[in-house]
């Protein structure tokens, strides 16, 4: 059976043009869907909201299950009324001189499935607009013969079957090699099958999990083999691998690449970020602008038969096609995503409410699998997706570019501008950077008229030398609008002046309610990471539920190959580093004479890592040394790790910040990386926004130290220490340097299987070394 919705059906069948990204209706998905209920809960005593609708369409091949969900039903005694609601910029005008085909298309959809149920002879179709600027409301209704509304309903399905029964015939193709598919390797590595079994369980009893895993067991296999098993036993229908870096989209990829060399079949899909890999960058998203844009969706179909013939759609793969058939590469790429198995991306297009994957899961969600991919990032990821922020410059610039050509929109701009110099002069007489537990309701309405203006002006599609820097500022607005829909009590509303300019930020200090509702998207979700200490941490803040299941694997590599010592002499408190950081750059040249080989030093700041690299070359002019900068580019990043080759004639010492790009997400497997040093406990600096987290967790759970500083810490100085035994031959030494790694709390976050071994000074760690570089870790 394959299951199709009705707006899919109407889409692939009835879309045609242009690309018409003009139409900014749908920067507003939280206000569409107040809007929505809004209506149906207006509607009178006859109206039935939410109706779901089925019917199925049976070949020789397959069966066809289309479905979807009615806005709203008047049953009255005489006569039945469909009710489809749609948010819209257009006018009303314009909406009864130019019939909308997708929307009058769905509707007729619904409506003769439900005269069909129901046996009806003749329905009423009612399309109720709302204008998303102005709350105004037009209604649209015609009448229609069942008989009339099932020629056009068969007609979209035979339009369809044929595309219907490729995807049909994947289905069995795909299935049957999933069936006889075995794990690819001769063993599972150690932990590796206890992980796959649990995602397995989860998968299947659709439910959530959170798995601590080393590195270096396969955790990407691990998550994928036992997902990609359960789509031929029907438990999930497509499986999203959520990551927030290149690599583990990269690592992803190869994994099904494996399976595929063992025979499987699966398509997937790498979505990469629109603008890289727009054609015509620079251009509006329009067919008057964008080759690309002009047609696609007449040409857009052909494409997907011809990406269908592949199985990997790599970024590649999709310009390629993208370019032979002429159309817009990402949103190709989107379009192919739902008829694909495995969708590869970023975080975002799952969580963040201003781009999250809408085709999918703007109406509900579906049996989907989240496989979430180094999820300690996460939590960090889902505050700034949920958060949002204006600046006051971009306003100030924006209304004297307008001011000779868009007066009304330069006066809006000023009344902006007003109320946000009045903000920065608050700052200076209360103190700077302040924070509210309020939104800025004397800023919003000004916002809400310029976003009005704006809209109306950029419909006309001029083009203008300020055109392009109108649009990024109507979308920061409206971002910033739909964020003050979702304040509640964990938002804080955060103002910083910074010279002549201000930054006004709506700040969530806790996701968990808006994850928790992102995870309705899904069936199940698997959350892993080598770093998810302490779990209860993770499974609040991202909202997990209250039966999530937790899996902690220990390290499958000998316990003698690392050696892990603790300077607990040293403090690196701020108001200690000054008079520690001499004692710290003997301790980094006592650890590197000890052995040839490469080693990189993690540091609390840049500040501190400097003034100690200053330090440790004066002392050992003879070593070779590459200190991170700010700002790397990947380039700069790619030139750095590649001075850690496993054939350096010389010691090399690489001094970077913890927490930083080389933190975590780097593999220098074998000699490339001989040891590390962590500086410190990895604390954030203090800040508005982290002491905001500190309250807040303190007057919810009693934890706010925890929750906002030392938890994010000690998962910074794992994910850091992790980088020096990446297989099991690797050996090597970490040194924790400050007191407080031998205190209590947290000892008990560190990792089970390591054996510290104490040192206060440089003799210590000589001695050490010498044992265990002679085979015996002490």
């Amino acid at each position: 059976m394959l299951r199709v919705p009705v707006r899919a059906l109407v889409e692939f069948t009835l879309r045609s043009g242009d690309i018409d990204l003009s139409s900014f209706a749908s920067s507003y998905p939280v206000e569409a869907t107040r809007i929505h209920q809004r209506i149906q809960r207006s509607r009178q005593k006859e109206y039935i909201a939410e109706v779901t609708v089925s019917r199925r369409v049976e070949t020789d091949e397959f069966i066809l299950d289309i479905g979807g969900r009615i806005d709203g039903v008047y049953v009255y005694p005489d006569r039945v009324v469909i009710d489809e609601i749609k948010t819209t910029s257009e006018s009303f005008e314009t909406l009864e001189r130019e019939e909308n085909r997708l929307h009058w298309g769905q509707a007729k959809c619904y409506a003769f499935m439900y005269a069909e149920e129901h046996d009806l002879q003749s329905i009423d179709i009612q399309l109720t607009y709302c204008r998303i600027d102005t709350g105004t409301i037009h209604e649209i209704r015609r009448s229609f013969g069942t008989d009339e509304l099932g020629v056009f309903f068969r007609a979209l399905v035979a339009d369809y079957l044929a595309w219907a029964g490729t995807i049909a015939a994947w289905c069995v193709t795909r299935d049957d090699s999933i069936r006889t598919l075995d794990f690819p390797f001769t063993a599972y590595r150690a932990g590796q099958r206890a992980m796959a079994a649990a995602v397995y369980r989860a998968v299947r009893d659709s439910g959530q999990l959170i798995v601590q895993a080393p590195t270096g067991i396969g955790k990407t296999m691990a998550a994928l083999f036992p997902a990609v098993k359960s789509i031929a036993e029907g438990f999930t229908s497509k499986i999203f691998y959520l990551t927030a870096r290149t690599t583990g989209k990269t690592v992803a990829g190869k994994a099904l690449d494996v399976l595929r060399e063992r025979g499987l079949r699966l398509k997937s899909i790498d979505i990469t970020a629109k603008e890289k890999i727009c054609f015509s960058p620079g251009s509006a998203c329009t067919g008057d602008e964008c080759p690309y844009a002009r047609g696609h969706f007449d040409r857009v179909n052909e494409a997907l038969a011809d990406a269908f013939t592949r199985d990997a759609l790599t970024r590649e793969t999709v310009i390629e096609l993208a370019g032979k058939h002429r159309v817009c590469p990402f949103e190709f790429s989107l379009d192919c995503a739902l008829w694909l198995d495995c969708i590869i991306c970023d975080y975002n297009y799952a969580f963040d409410p201003r781009v999250y994957l809408r085709r999918f899961f703007f109406e509900e969600g579906g049996d989907y699998t989240f496989l979430v991919d180094e999820a300690h990032n996460l939590v960090d990821r889902a505050r700034e997706m949920f958060s949002a922020e204006l600046t006051k410059q971009p306003f100030l610039d924006l209304k004297r570019a307008v001011r000779q050509d868009i007066p009304r929109l330069a006066a809006r701009l000023g009344s902006i501008n007003t109320r946000l110099v009045r903000a920065r002069k608050r700052c200076g007489e209360e103190g700077n950077p302040l924070a509210d537990h309020e939104p800025p309701a004397d800023l919003c309405q000004p916002l809400r008229k310029f976003v009005a203006e704006a809209e109306y002006w950029l419909k006309l599609n001029r083009k203008t030398p300020f055109r392009q820097e109108l649009i990024n500022l109507f979308f920061t607005v409206t971002g910033f609008l739909r964020v003050t829909e979702r304040y509640d009590k964990s938002y804080a509303t955060c103002y910083e002046k910074t010279g002549s300019d201000l930054t006004v930020k709506l700040f969530c200090m806790d996701p968990s309610p808006q994850m928790r509702e992102a995870l309705g998207r899904c069936r199940s979700a698997v959350f892993f990471s080598a770093t998810m200490v302490p779990m209860e941490y993770f499974r609040t803040v991202l909202g997990c539920s209250d039966t999530t299941d937790e899996l902690i694997l220990p390290s499958p590599f000998p316990s003698e190959n690392l050696c892990l010592l603790i300077a607990d002499r040293i403090s690196t408190l701020y108001r200690n580093r000054d008079r520690t950081m001499s004692p710290v750059a003997d301790m980094l040249v006592t650890l590197v004479r000890q052995r040839k080989g490469n080693y990189l030093m993690f540091f609390p700041s840049y500040e501190y890592m400097l003034n100690v690299a200053g330090l440790f070359i004066e002392k050992n002019p003879g070593i070779d040394t590459v200190i991170q900068t700010r700002g790397m580019s990947e380039d700069d990043r790619d030139a750095f790790l590649a001075r850690f080759g496993d054939d350096n004639a010389e010691t090399l010492a690489g001094f970077a910040v913890l927490g930083g790009i080389f933190g975590e997400g780097i593999d220098l497997i074998g000699d490339r990386l001989t040891g590390a040093v962590i500086v410190g406990v990895g604390l954030p600096g203090i800040s508005i926004e982290r002491e905001l987290i500190r309250d807040y967790f303190n007057g919810n759970l009693e934890a706010g130290f925890e929750f906002s500083y030392m938890y994010p810490g000690i998962n910074k100085v794992l994910q850091a220490a992790g980088r020096v035994i990446r297989s099991e031959t690797d050996r090597g030494v970490v040194l924790l340097i400050d007191e407080r790694f031998t205190t209590a709390r947290y000892r008990e976050l560190l990792p089970r299987e390591w054996q510290t071994v104490c040192v206060k000074n440089g003799q210590d760690i000589r001695t050490a070394l010498e044992t265990f570089w002679s085979g015996h870790c002490p």
